[in-house]
């Protein structure tokens, strides 16, 4: 999977998040940090902080609360979305 998305249910910036990449038919692997703790940790150890949502990208670069252009523009960058 070429993006991987780690936040929650009740998080309202996972949820805008999770709807501008469903709206653009991106594919997408959802880890939700409710579950498990170890998603929880990945998330961390990716951005160094415990806010969500994190999006990692498969070339590494990850984004953190990303607004919906500043998302958008990553997507774009790696082909993902026209």
């Amino acid at each position: 999977m070429s993006v991987v998305m780690y936040g929650a249910d009740w998080c309202p910036d996972c949820r805008r998040s999770k709807k501008l990449m469903d709206t653009m038919g991106v594919e997408y692997e959802e880890r939700n940090v409710e579950e498990s703790a170890e998603y929880t940790a990945e998330a961390e150890a990716i951005s160094g902080r415990k806010n969500i949502p994190v999006i990692q990208f498969a070339d590494g670069a990850f984004l953190v609360e990303p607004t919906d252009e500043a998302l958008r523009s990553a997507l774009r960058e790696r082909n993902l979305i026209a």
